[in-house]
């Protein structure tokens, strides 16, 4: 199997760190080329960040003992695997993206206050929220919504519309009850593009708008505007609306965008349904290349996993990895490349923690490794039998990074292992379009989990809530107190992972005051049953 791996480049200049340090730092203004790869240059120097030794190998040699015959004296009961398979049982709640109150004047009697543009950045998952919002702001204006416009992302360098990714027909269909949407302004406002807005500061254009702002705000000040000229453009957009104190047709609305209206245009649906078909009936294979260990025990146990796949969306990039001041055993090069990758990035906007790696582990603020998360899904019981997806965009370190979580789990996947070349053609170089395969595959998983919170992690866990899906939340604090204790044997390490993620496993979670609705659908769209 071959994945997609980033090509690790080194830039540092970490503050207070020892004269060696500093002199490498020097080294590389005035040699920028010196440390960018590393895998190039200087190969005995970086030696310890092409292969960075595993940060847990007493707990990873007692995983890799699981799989024998002979190592375990209680191998998993057919229980414990039929309960770690499972479905959730049902929670008592139903979705209920339709408002069932006194319906409004029929939008068909109601003349439009004119036209809202938004320009929505970041990832995929992201510009999903800022769609949603942006239609509860037209319900909240009375407003002529125009088909949100997708800025390039800066990280990925992404330009995809949001044609390219959504069914454009299909949402405006499904919200042709709730709001007008237009794919494009008439000719005479046709002047409105991002371009006009971009080299000058204009009279239609909002860039005042609070984060998190309420639906009053919109009314006081975004509404004048609009009747006076008849179009308001509004950028940036992003969580620019409150979750608190909006009526309740308005959060129904936001949610019936989300899980209803943004449907993956059919290319996508239709690679997506190809890997999750590639994943559930797999060619049969009496040995897996390069693995001698397979499970072969009880054949009822093995039974469990039969034709059903986790997805792990492995968010260990090189943006959250510099976020972070954890460290992740690549050493002293791995440090000087996060702090030089902050300031060139980040111009000094992220700064060195105040805190150790000991205290952040504590606190549960380290993202976990590929070699951590492979460790909390062995001790959770998958075997390495288990067909294991991999939803990620390019792994920060590169195969040697992720070789644990390899030899954990053999059987793993992701879409280039999955499908060819000519049937990957129309999403391949574009970020949001892969990502969004990733969510289908994820959204028709038996059990999905994230190892760090983000974007994705977020709008599935919210997803997956609504339909009663098995989600697995790690529990951050629990697990970095754990791989913080270098004395641990493995059954001891299993028993605290399984106890401390007994309710974390799609339980649903009421939202609380400020939280995202997409994230914690219940109560405001979901209904008691």
């Amino acid at each position: 199997m071959k994945l997609q791996y980033d090509n690790f480049h080194s830039h540092s200049q970490p503050q207070r760190l020892a004269l060696a340090s500093a002199f490498l730092l020097l080294l590389s203004a005035l040699s920028p080329n010196l440390f960018g790869p590393l895998s190039g240059a200087f190969p005995s120097l970086f030696s310890e960040w092409n292969a960075p030794k595993p940060m847990h190998l007493h707990l990873l040699n007692g995983a890799l003992e699981r799989h024998t015959v002979s190592s375990s004296p209680e191998p998993p009961s057919v229980q414990q695997q039929k309960n770690l398979w499972s479905p959730l049982a049902n929670q008592g709640w139903r979705p209920c993206l339709d408002f069932e109150g006194p319906r409004d004047v029929p939008l068909s009697l109601k003349k439009s206050n004119g036209y809202i543009q938004v320009f929505l950045d970041g990832g995929l998952n992201q510009q999903k929220m800022g769609i949603c919002d942006a239609v509860a702001v037209a319900k909240i204006l009375n407003a002529t919504l125009v088909i949100p416009h997708l800025d390039v992302n800066p990280v990925w360098q992404d330009s995809s519309s949001f044609a390219e990714i959504f069914d454009v027909d299909h949402f405006i269909d499904v919200l042709r009850n709730e709001i007008s949407v237009v794919k494009e302004l008439p000719s005479y406002f046709s002047w409105s593009t991002r371009e006009y807005y971009a080299t000058g500061i204009r009279a239609t254009r909002i860039k005042t708008a609070p984060v998190h702002a309420s639906a009053d705000w919109y009314l006081e000040n975004v509404l004048p505007l609009l009747q006076s000229y008849g179009i308001v453009a509004i950028a940036p957009f992003s969580h620019r609306l409150t979750f608190n104190d909006l009526p309740v047709n308005i959060q129904r609305l936001r949610c019936k965008v989300n899980f209803k209206a943004l449907d993956f245009v059919p290319h996508i649906k239709e690679l997506g349904e190809t890997l999750v078909q590639r994943l559930r009936h797999p060619p049969t294979k009496n040995q897996v290349s390069g693995t001698e260990y397979l499970q072969e025990g009880n054949n009822e146990i093995k039974k469990q996993g039969d034709g059903k796949y986790v997805v792990l969306h492995l968010r260990f990039d090189k943006d959250m990895a510099a976020h972070s001041a954890c460290d992740f055993g690549g050493g002293k090069a791995e440090k000087l490349a996060l702090a030089k990758y902050r300031q060139v990035i980040w111009q000094g906007r992220v700064l060195n923690s105040q805190f150790t790696d000991e205290e952040l582990r504590n606190k549960g603020r380290c993202p976990l490794t590929p070699e951590e998360i492979g460790l909390l899904l062995a001790a959770l019981g998958f075997s390495n039998r288990t067909r294991l997806y991999l939803a990620s965009h390019k792994v920060y370190g590169g195969e040697a990074r992720i070789s644990t979580l390899c030899k954990l789990f053999p059987l793993m996947e992701d879409k280039k292992s999955l499908s060819s070349a000519d049937e990957r053609s129309k999403v391949e170089g574009k970020a949001s379009l892969l990502a969004a395969v990733d969510y289908y595959v994820s959204m028709h998983s038996d059990i999905f989990i994230s190892a760090s919170p983000g974007n994705m992690h977020n709008a599935l866990v919210g997803h997956r809530a609504l339909l009663n899906m098995k989600t697995i939340r790690p529990n951050m604090g629990l697990l970095g107190q754990l791989f913080l204790n270098k004395t641990m044997e493995w059954p001891e390490f299993q028993q605290a992972v399984v106890d401390g993620h007994k309710n974390r496993q799609g339980q649903i979670r009421l939202r609380k005051e400020k939280q995202s609705i997409y994230t914690y659908p219940a109560p405001d769209c979901m209904c008691s049953a």
